[in-house]
C-alpha cells in the first residue's frame, strides 16, 4: 500500500539534516580517513556516506516511518515495527569521487516504493547538496525542481541535443563501438560524475538525454532519478528499447537511455543498432 505521508516535507526535512551531518565531514576531507571497509554495493564506504545515510534514517525514524532500507551503503535491513510499509531505497552521497575532489556536483538519492522493484518506486528526491535543490517527483503527479513544475525538452536533433554519456568502464565492460558512436554523431557530449543528478537533469530540460550502456550503474543510484525523469516526460528503456523492471537491490545492475521525448530516443537507440 502506497504511504499517505507527506513525503515532500520528509525529503525537505532530509535536505537539511543531511547537510547538518556532513558539515563536519567535509571540513575534514583533506585529512586521512578511517578505512570502514567496503558498502553493500561494493564501493568503498568513506565516513561521510555513513553520514548522510544515518541522517536519512533518523529523519523517517523520527517522523514515525518504518521501512526496509535498501542501501549502497548497509545493505538491505529493516527499521521499525512495521518495515513492510515502504522501501527505502538511497544513495547517501552519489558522486562521492567528486566530493573528496572538491568537484561540486553530488547528490542523494532517496526513493519510496511499495514492492522491492524498480517500477514500484512511487516517490522520490534527488537532493542536489551542492545548488541545495530538491528534485522530486510522485507517480502521476508531475516532478518538481524545489516545487516548481520540470518538463524535459522538444529537442529533436543530436547536433542540438546535450547528451550525458557515462564512459566509465573501469572494472566494466561497454561496446567501445557503440560509445565510439556516440562520440561521432552527438555534437554535445557530457558527463558530470553523478548519475542520479544526471538523470535529474533531463527531467528538468538542463541536458537532453543521458545514456550508461556499462551495466555498471546500480538501482540504489537511479531508482528516483528515474521516477523523476519519468513523470517529466522522458522516455527511458534498456538499449533493447525494453521498459526496465529490476528488483531493487544493492548488487542489482543495469544499463538504460533516457531521452526527453521520442524522437532523440530513436535516433540515439539508431546508434546502437547501427
Amino acid at each position: 500500500m502506497k504511504s499517505k505521508l507527506n513525503w515532500q516535507q520528509l525529503f525537505c526535512d532530509c535536505k537539511i539534516s543531511i547537510q547538518a551531518a556532513i558539515k563536519h565531514c567535509l571540513e575534514t576531507m583533506h585529512e586521512p580517513q578511517p578505512d570502514l571497509g567496503r558498502g553493500a554495493g561494493g564501493d568503498l564506504m568513506k565516513p561521510i556516506d555513513v553520514a548522510a545515510e544515518n541522517a536519512i534514517i533518523e529523519t523517517l525514524q523520527k517522523s514515525g516511518v518504518s521501512f526496509t532500507l535498501i542501501s549502497e551503503e548497509s545493505g538491505i535491513k529493516e527499521v521499525g515495527s512495521t518495515p513492510k510499509d515502504c522501501y527505502l531505497c538511497v544513495d547517501p552521497i552519489d558522486g562521492t569521487t567528486n566530493l573528496t575532489h572538491g568537484l561540486p556536483f553530488y547528490c542523494s538519492s532517496i526513493a519510496i516504493s511499495d514492492k522491492p522493484v524498480l517500477a514500484a518506486v512511487y516517490t522520490g528526491a534527488v537532493i542536489d547538496l551542492v545548488h541545495d535543490e530538491i528534485f522530486s517527483a510522485y507517480e502521476g503527479m508531475g516532478s518538481y525542481r524545489d516545487g516548481r513544475v520540470i518538463h524535459t525538452t522538444n529537442t529533436q536533433s543530436l547536433d542540438e541535443a546535450v547528451i550525458g554519456l557515462d564512459l566509465n568502464v573501469y572494472k566494466a565492460k561497454m561496446n567501445l563501438t557503440i560509445g565510439a558512436a556516440f562520440i561521432e554523431n552527438t555534437k554535445h557530449t557530457r558527463h558530470f560524475g553523478a548519475n542520479a543528478l544526471e538523470v535529474s537533469y533531463v527531467a528538468a530540460g538542463l541536458t537532453d538525454a543521458f545514456v550508461d550502456l556499462r551495466n555498471k550503474i546500480r538501482t540504489t543510484d537511479i531508482a528516483a532519478g528515474f521516477l523523476i525523469a519519468k513523470e517529466a516526460g522522458a522516455i527511458i528503456t534498456d538499449v533493447d528499447n525494453k521498459s526496465i523492471n529490476v528488483p531493487l537491490d544493492p548488487k542489482q545492475t543495469l544499463n538504460f537511455i533516457a531521452s526527453a521525448n521520442e524522437t532523440l530516443h530513436k535516433q540515439l537507440l539508431g546508434l546502437i543498432k547501427s
